[in-house]
């Protein structure tokens, strides 16, 4: 569960690590009328729950209290990666003499929690790590150990600051620290921590994402307004839907649609897909015996997908059967029709049966069918996973 910067930061403060004097705003009347609090220059930062939010223009530095309005009626117009910004943390604008990254996770390889520190702060570890892996240093702690202040100051001397800022540097690190393992977190981090000209240190920038299967246990986050939500960003339109309709539903970055039988089946069909050099733009569980609405609904949310150029439908008849995944086929194929290139395949509990529901709704209407390829357990699901990779490309070249 990802926490708004602002909602991080106010979670640090908590645990005394510095943080910029803002206000959070959601009109451009009340940026203007704190931009008139503090002191300017300010810094205007939209609130959204993805980054790159600085390169798509969601950051922006004014100068009078117009200025900021002004600004802030330009972000609040604007959409990072589909999300639209419905507020602004307003901040003085720091003056930054040096940036440094902290941050805190689990190293799920290792079932250790891992303190990551950089002397490159500012922009994403991930590129620091590829590109000047010798600049970031690590330290493992098994999960019911402490950090110790000389832990801290050994890290703190590593990133490259200076004995002036090493006991300000050893307060924040420990309390980063204890803030991870208080909260369940999944990630902590600060970047950038600035080092200002006056040569205070301030996290200038939160991220944090919560455990969202232990947030019942800390009624602080609940008591500050913020409630469970996506794990790692605002839902998409098709999620909330999906929610709406009590479909387990999840929007990726690929461009063939997962229209699977049960999670597991869906994780498989997942890896073949990207086996043979597919990508997935969903995950979706249509649950233990789905009855044939809730199957046409899923297939509603993957042909209104744009990003979706074709589906890869897999059922395996268990608990479920696939003559009622038949049926839900032809429902929606009734209802709504199918505008992208589907191939399917069913197996297991009345798979024979599933198969003859499908033969004969061709037969009544072939035009409903002219997008569909199904077959039945004498095709191997591996073949299904490369023709939808096939139909998906021939798709995208159209």
């Amino acid at each position: 569960m990802r926490l708004y910067e602002y909602e991080g930061k106010e979670l640090f403060a908590k645990f005394k690590i510095p943080i910029p004097k803002g206000k959070l705003a959601q009109t451009p009347e009340e940026v203007e009328a704190v931009v008139a609090e503090l002191k300017v220059p300010v810094v205007l930062k939209s609130q959204v729950l993805t980054g790159g939010r600085g390169k798509a223009g969601g950051i922006k530095i004014a100068n009078s209290p117009a200025e900021a309005k002004n600004a802030a009626q330009q972000l609040l117009n604007l959409k990072i990666k589909g999300f639209p910004v419905e507020r602004i943390l307003v901040e003085p604008k720091l003056d930054i003499k040096k940036e440094f990254y902290i941050g805190v996770t689990i190293d799920r390889a290792n079932y250790k929690l891992v303190v990551i520190a950089s002397g490159e702060g500012g922009m994403d570890i991930e590129t620091v790590a590829e590109k000047s892996p010798e600049k970031i240093f690590k330290k493992y702690y098994d999960i019911d150990e402490e950090m110790y202040g000389f832990d801290a100051i050994d890290i703190a001397k590593k990133i490259g600051l200076g004995s002036e800022q090493i006991k300000e540097a050893n307060a924040i690190i420990t309390s980063l620290f204890r803030f991870f393992k208080k909260y369940d977190a999944k990630m902590a981090e600060i970047n950038p921590l600035v080092l200002t000209g006056e040569g205070k240190l301030i996290a200038a920038d939160s991220r944090v994402s919560l455990d969202d299967d232990a947030v019942f246990r800390h009624p602080e986050p609940a008591e500050m307004g913020i409630e469970k939500r996506h794990e790692e960003g605002e839902m998409t339109p098709r999620e909330m839907q999906a929610k709406e309709w009590d479909i387990p539903y999840l929007d990726l970055d690929g461009n063939i649609g997962m229209f699977p039988g049960g999670a597991g089946f869906g994780i498989m069909g997942n890896d073949f897909i990207h086996y043979y050099g597919g990508k997935p733009a969903n995950f979706m569980d249509s649950g233990g015996g789905p009855t044939p609405e809730r199957l046409a609904k899923m297939l509603v949310l993957l042909d209104e997908n744009p990003s979706v150029k074709a589906i890869f439908g897999a059922r395996f008849g268990g608990i479920s059967r696939c003559d009622d995944f038949a049926k839900g086929v032809v429902m929606f194929l009734k209802e709504h029709g199918l505008s992208k290139p589907m191939v399917v395949r069913m197996t297991g509990n009345m798979w024979q049966e599933g198969v003859r529901i499908f033969e004969d709704a061709k037969k009544e209407n072939p035009d409903n069918f002219k997008n569909i390829e199904f077959h039945g357990i004498e095709t191997p699901i591996e073949e299904i996973a490369k023709r939808a990779v096939e139909l998906a490309r021939t798709a995208g070249g159209r």
